[in-house]
């Protein structure tokens, strides 16, 4: 068997010869073995760094601007289509985690936003432009209220509240627009100002949704969407940590200000783990549409689907590898479609597709 040094496995595989020694430390690396200082690594454990530079896989990634311009990115715009063909007044995504919650909820953000930029960009070539205008004239049309409590893990009841007050905060500043609006009087503006600064009470604050989407429809004449990622992690927290009472009660204000009988709402998404309670959390919204893991709908935008996971080895050129990762990272059915974990795909492609080029999978529960 031939054996190549560092140096040379380094420049096969198109990375750095730290970046070798690093891989045959952990084991990552199959036969490579050491002798004095230098590590000795078998040829046919490694692929040549292919001719065609290849886009990396998001991993990690939950911008859609970012993932859709830099990285490989599995088109799943047609959530967009199938929300508009039914549209309902506020919808709920519960999955797991690392299915790619976050980076859809930004993709419907960046789709509806109505901004300054031309953000169609960004959709002109996915799968939603293709649908027609009834779909496309939507894009750009709305003012969007984002919020992601993905971060949002403290130990207090105190801390928590700090957190998201902070969060509303930003995104009262990144409206910044209503500071200066000529639509908005005095009284508005002072509200605006108190809850994009730090005096806001608890009280405020469970008025925040309520509130901004009043100000942002009175500013641009178009009722607005509000956008909340994960909002099921402050609930966890306080449930974790004996502050679950103060946490439900302000979620329930919170939410049933922005989403329940709001006039100035278009429509609403909330994504996260877990379905807490109708009576706990929604009490009183007959508008919350939910898609669980249990339901047809949407099965196949969280995650990936056969084909796709089929597509993404075609791009790399390696479609040998597709029962491999069948046998590794199989076993998810959301409704009637299986679905692969994107996180664990695109780990373990990683290790032949991406970055650097090792022939043998790896247990991704031992490396996470």
């Amino acid at each position: 068997m031939k054996y190549l040094s560092s140096a040379d496995a380094a420049k096969a595989m198109g990375i750095t010869v730290r970046r070798i020694q690093q891989m045959c430390k952990k084991g990552e690396i199959s036969g490579a073995s050491k002798e004095g200082c230098a590590w000795l690594i078998p040829e046919d454990a490694i692929f040549p760094c292919p001719s065609e530079k290849k886009k990396p896989l998001p991993i990690g990634i939950s911008d859609f601007q970012v993932a859709t311009t830099n990285y490989y990115y599995v088109d799943k715009t047609l959530l967009i289509r199938d929300f508009l063909d039914t549209k309902p007044m506020v919808s709920l995504f519960t999955r797991p985690r690392r299915f790619g919650k976050t980076l859809n909820m930004d993709m419907l953000r960046v789709f509806f936003e109505k901004t300054r930029d031309d953000t169609s960009v960004y959709f002109r070539d996915k799968k939603i432009w293709k649908c027609g205008a009834s779909y496309t004239k939507q894009q750009g049309q709305y003012p969007v209220v984002f919020l992601t409590f993905k971060d949002v893990k403290c130990l207090t009841w105190e801390e928590i509240f700090q957190k998201i007050r902070r969060l509303i905060s930003l995104e009262f500043i990144r409206h910044s627009e209503l500071e200066t609006s000529p639509l908005l009087n005095s009284y508005e503006k002072e509200q605006y100002h108190r809850l994009a600064g730090n005096d806001a009470n608890e009280v405020d604050c469970q008025m925040a949704l309520q509130i901004l989407t009043i100000l942002l429809h009175k500013h641009y004449e178009k009722e607005c969407i509000i956008i909340i990622d994960e909002y099921d992690t402050p609930i966890q927290q306080g449930h974790s940590c004996n502050f679950y009472p103060e946490i439900v009660n302000f979620m329930r204000n919170f939410f049933s200000g922005g989403l329940k009988d709001n006039s100035h709402l278009a429509f609403g998404f909330l994504s996260g783990i877990l379905r807490v309670a109708k009576e706990s959390i929604f009490s009183g919204m007959n508008n919350l549409k939910t898609n669980s893991i249990l339901d047809d709908s949407y099965s196949e935008y969280f995650g990936f689907t056969t084909e796709e996971g089929r597509e993404m080895l075609r791009y790399y050129k390696k479609e040998e590898k597709f029962q491999e990762i069948c046998e590794w990272y199989d076993g998810y059915r959301f409704g009637d479609t299986e679905i692969f974990n994107p996180w664990s795909v695109q780990r373990s492609q990683r290790g032949f597709v991406g970055f650097y080029a090792v022939k043998k999978l790896q247990p991704m529960w031992i490396q996470v």
